[in-house]
């Protein structure tokens, strides 16, 4: 199935989770992910279920001074 990650088209597995595709992307350290323009939180990402046409956004956390 298709969606739309960080504004870019991505196809993934049906059955995918939010935990799959943050696997999938490699991604690591601080971030927050917002599935449908609402906060996914860090303890549901296994629960939550992606589906097609969904719009993922993946915000990392960058410190600095």
């Amino acid at each position: 199935m298709q969606l739309t990650v960080n504004g870019e088209r991505r196809e993934v597995g049906d059955g995918c989770t939010v935990a799959d595709l943050l696997g999938e992307l490699g991604v690591t350290g601080r971030f927050a992910v917002e599935l449908n323009a609402e906060i996914v939180t860090r303890s549901s990402f296994g629960k939550r279920f992606l589906a097609a046409d969904d719009i993922v956004e993946i915000v990392k956390a960058i410190g600095g001074g």
